[in-house]
């Protein structure tokens, strides 16, 4: 439950909201992006797989010759590719109804059995990814079910008798390694316990840290990643000699932790800050369902093919939240126009640069600020979410 003593936000744009008439203009906004998926999108995704693509190419063309930062980042950003770009939104459904994409890009084919090899090579199981983030995340945002509450998560750090600087630091060490760290056991843990829920058994796990003694999250997750990234990958460049091999290994770690902070950076601010709003309970009805994922997301500085890419394409994070299964294209041409419903509306759209939010998200994770609350937005009584969730 929140804290009592936390600031309440003033929300006086809920006096006078029509909120059906809000949700309302959005439905039909959404029909229309619908409506306009073509050929235009699939060639989008393929461009942006080949930009990827082209980073790791060149990336493992120079790894070999030394340990440097150029190889490193370019690894990186084509590790990011896949998993914020690609298989974030494909597996979202984003790319399921747009013409001309291939079957290996609809979410029923992607990374299901040995594709999984090919499409979601990464630390994470990704039918856990399907649970954890695509259901959970996005269907209890914000409320206490949601398992990527930051403010939450992070209580240890902000209650903690330590100096500023050793909370921010201790910030800064978790976000180059957060993926195997927190998302790839938290994950397990949330995906096994709602199967538990859905069989009516009991949960397998009573906490997030009882993943760790698992051997199913070290063989299905954590050991096929680091075995294929850090080992056999090197081991391709054996005949170039042993400083190839270990320069490849070198620039392969670095690029890891390139990745997680990357990452962290244009992931983990989407959903904080003191202008940011947690819920009690859960939603009632699609019109609440709309409002609260706008209040309880923020964008990035959003346009051009360029910028998004490096944003990851995580910058249209209140369109995203809106309409999870449009592809990323479709997300850049109704961003201007969900803007102004809401400014119609007078609901606030929260929207600064990666740096700025940045900021605001460490404030939070550290105890120097909290996120919003109003009990006019609390509809519902806390309930245990299920799997049919994902359909909706």
């Amino acid at each position: 439950m929140f804290d009592q003593d936390a600031p309440e936000a003033t929300g006086d744009f809920l006096d006078s909201l029509d909120l059906e008439a809000f949700a309302e203009e959005l439905d039909e906004l959404r029909d229309r992006a619908k409506r306009s998926l073509g050929p235009e999108d699939a060639a989008h995704l393929t461009k942006m797989e080949r930009w990827g693509r082209t980073c790791s190419t060149l990336g493992y063309a120079t790894a070999w010759i030394a340990p440097n930062p150029l190889s490193a980042a370019l690894l990186s950003t084509g590790r990011i590719t896949r998993w914020a770009m690609v298989g974030h939104h494909v597996t979202h459904r984003g790319y399921d109804r747009v013409p001309g994409v291939p079957k290996t890009r609809h979410s029923k084919v992607f990374a299901k059995g040995w594709r999984r090899l090919v499409d979601w090579f990464d630390w994470i199981e990704p039918e856990a990814w399907n649970t954890e983030h695509n259901l959970l995340h996005h269907y209890r945002l914000g409320e206490e079910a949601d398992p990527d509450l930051v403010e939450r998560n992070l209580e240890f750090l902000r209650g903690a008798n330590v100096p500023r600087w050793t909370k921010r630091a201790l910030v800064a060490i978790m976000a180059t390694g957060w993926k195997f760290g927190y998302y790839a056991p938290n994950a397990r843990y949330e995906h096994q316990n709602a199967m538990a829920r859905r069989r009516g058994d009991a949960p397998v796990y009573a906490n997030v840290h009882n993943t760790l003694r698992d051997p199913a999250l070290w063989l299905k997750a954590l050991m096929p990643y680091f075995l294929g990234t850090f080992v056999v990958v090197p081991a391709l460049f054996a005949p170039l000699g042993p400083w190839a091999v270990a320069s490849v290994a070198l620039n392969s770690v670095a690029a890891e932790a390139l990745t997680n902070l990357h990452g962290f950076v244009v992931i983990v601010p989407n959903h904080v800050g003191d202008d940011i709003y947690r819920f009690e309970g859960t939603t009632e009805g699609r019109a609440d369902f709309y409002l609260r994922q706008i209040l309880g997301s923020t964008n990035f500085r959003t346009g051009g093919d360029l910028n998004d890419f490096l944003h990851g394409y995580l910058n249209y994070q209140i369109e995203h939240h809106l309409y999870p299964d449009l592809p990323m294209t479709a997300l850049r041409r109704v961003q201007p126009e969900v803007k102004a419903i809401c400014e119609k509306h007078g609901v606030p759209y929260v929207q600064e640069s990666v740096f700025t939010r940045l900021k605001k998200t460490v404030a939070v994770m550290v105890g120097d600020a909290d996120m919003r609350r109003d009990a006019r937005l609390d509809r519902g009584p806390e309930r245990a979410p299920t799997l049919e969730h994902a359909a909706a």
